[in-house]
């Protein structure tokens, strides 16, 4: 039987910080926005220094991949994100549309490209940001919460017999084990949007908040609205970047800080008190830069 989940740890750096790039929504062959956006990441990955790349998911349009050597492995990815800045380790997240074809090729592709890291459909990352603090990233499989996946004739085959309670079980150990200063955990559909297309995941609300709450993680990260947000819950910053290739309205809600109906992506930087991040659309302009601070309590 494959596995579930897997941890990884990043090479340690010697450096008072790390840097990293967030990005969803993005594979289209270069249509849309696709090129331009990763034309701008190029750049922002080269001025930054950056470690790695995050991706949150729907990784291939519109009926995900089949086998390991698909095609759009190349025509989507290889060929677009070729510049030298982004040769560096892509965490990949799995979303929606990855699951109209065989998400089990992705996780094998880790073995074909040694940029492309889905070791398995949840799974965790280490990384050091000093001699005296880390970051923990935890990656989540959210498709199978969602309810109405389950009726879907794209969804319902795919993500029956999933068994969610033990993605919360898991999850639910790796943050209580964790003792690292930050923590973030990402996924491809946002636990709260204020976007009319898709909006809050009631699901995740229920499953996956509490948890974020009860061990002080900082950070969301998500994609699924085709655009980019910044939120606010508490002591959790919830961050959409799903500008990966096309834009779709965003909108403004009660825990809303910013938010733009913009194709780009998520630049950044993190030291052992604070992160700073900053959304980037596809002409490379700064859209919304802030500062989260390190508050975690072990």
């Amino acid at each position: 039987m494959r596995k579930l989940f897997a941890v990884l740890a990043l090479p340690v750096v010697a450096s008072a910080q790390t840097s990293f790039l967030v990005i969803g929504d993005w594979g289209r062959d270069g249509a849309g926005y696709q090129t331009a956006v990763a034309t701008q990441m190029a750049a922002e990955a080269a001025k930054i220094h950056a470690a790695f790349v995050v991706s949150v998911g729907d990784n291939f349009y519109e009926e995900g991949v089949q086998k390991p050597t698909d095609n759009q492995f190349k025509t989507s990815f290889e060929d677009i994100y070729k510049a030298p800045s982004l040769q560096i380790p892509w965490f990949v997240a799995i979303g929606n549309h990855d699951y109209h074809g065989n998400v089990d090729a992705e996780i094998d592709y880790s073995k074909v490209d040694p940029r492309w890291h889905m070791p398995a459909r949840y799974f965790t990352v280490h990384q050091k940001i000093d001699d005296t603090t880390s970051l923990d990233l935890f990656f989540l499989d959210t498709s199978p919460f969602v309810t109405q996946y389950r009726t879907e004739d794209k969804y319902k085959s795919h993500v029956a017999g999933i068994d969610t309670k033990a993605q919360v079980h898991w999850l639910d150990s790796a943050l209580a084990a964790s003792t690292a200063q930050w923590k973030m955990v990402i996924g491809h559909h946002p636990i709260y949007s204020a976007s009319p297309k898709h909006g809050n995941t009631p699901e995740l609300i229920a499953a996956i908040n509490p948890l974020l709450v009860k061990y002080h993680a900082q950070v969301y990260l998500c994609g699924h609205d085709h655009n980019l947000q910044h939120l606010r819950l508490g002591h959790i910053d919830y961050f959409v970047s799903g500008g990966g290739s096309e834009a779709r309205q965003a909108g403004h809600g009660a825990h809303t800080l910013w938010s733009a109906t913009s194709p780009g992506f998520l630049a950044v930087e993190m030291s052992a008190a604070t992160m700073r991040a900053q959304f980037i659309n596809q002409r490379g302009r700064i859209l919304d830069s802030t500062a989260v601070r390190a508050t975690a309590k072990l």
